[in-house]
């Protein structure tokens, strides 16, 4: 039987890009099947009365350091977008429109290299437009499928969803009924897939 991990993320969250690096590894390694759940993040802190880590100064600034010190031991390229933080509710709408598709990897890595390794400001449409196009997706098409009515109704049930399993941030796993917050969770994760 294949073992399934659910995966709440937000691309903009940094943490959840430096998930996205390190779970198909882990999956493969352990058999598991990923459930992506495209979530908007900020309707989740609005939800549970949480905020931004970037909130706090001190916060913040540990927060990126140990982000770097994870980017480092992944072996991965991350760098703190300027334009921090960006709303990513068409960003989130794009990612349910490609979810049960063969594109979605693609789309996906557009969008998190764009933003924690480019340093692109996705909030601005014409940056968003050639993102999209250099990864040969038409814009207009994405523009068009984030407006669709389930589309939009699918990413809020599923962060409606991941409010009523107790998600609070991004990225956040469950294994079964476990959950496990934060990608620096991953070897509990790891741990709790190889005991199931």
């Amino acid at each position: 039987m294949t073992k399934s991990l659910d995966v709440y993320f937000d691309v903009g969250s940094p943490a959840s890009y430096l998930a996205w690096t390190q779970l198909p590894g882990l999956a493969a390694r352990n058999g598991a099947e990923i459930n992506w759940k495209p979530m908007l993040l900020g309707g989740v802190f609005k939800a549970t009365g949480n905020s931004s880590p970037a909130a706090i100064p001190a916060k913040s600034r540990y927060s990126r350091m140990d982000m770097a010190r994870f980017a480092r031991r992944y072996g991965v390229p991350l760098n703190f977008n300027p334009h921090f933080p960006v709303n990513t509710l068409y960003l989130m709408r794009g990612a349910i429109a490609y979810l049960d598709t063969a594109e979605f990897t693609s789309y996906l890595t557009a969008i998190f290299e764009a933003m924690w390794v480019d340093e692109r400001n996705l909030g601005d449409s014409a940056v968003l437009a050639e993102v999209l196009g250099r990864a040969n997706f038409d814009p207009h098409q994405v523009l068009a499928r984030c407006e669709d009515p389930a589309v939009k109704h699918r990413l809020k049930e599923i962060t409606e969803e991941a409010v009523e399993r107790g998600v609070f941030g991004a990225p956040t796993f469950f294994v079964g009924s476990e959950m496990y917050f934060g990608q620096d969770r991953l070897g509990q994760v790891e741990r709790q897939l190889l005991a199931g």
